[in-house]
């Protein structure tokens, strides 16, 4: 990753502050979140769109995405 500076106004961080809190997230994923609904997918890669945004508590999850995505099967 790249790490870089921005400026945001104090309404603006308390904003992002407390939104990454509700979420239980750290600030710096929620703009990275922000940033990928915003700018348009790599036409190579579609599906990255969505990385990073389904969240489901289970620590096993990446070995059944398929069942999370597309729901189990039958």
């Amino acid at each position: 990753m790249i790490r870089t500076q921005i400026r945001l106004s104090e309404t603006e961080y308390h904003a992002i502050k407390t939104e990454a809190r509700r979420q239980g997230i750290p600030i710096a994923e929620l703009l990275r979140r922000s940033l990928r609904s915003l700018l348009p997918a790599d036409p190579e890669k579609p599906w990255m769109k969505y990385a990073g945004m389904i969240e489901t508590g289970d620590a096993s999850s990446s070995q059944k995405i398929d069942d999370i995505v597309y729901g189990a099967k039958d």
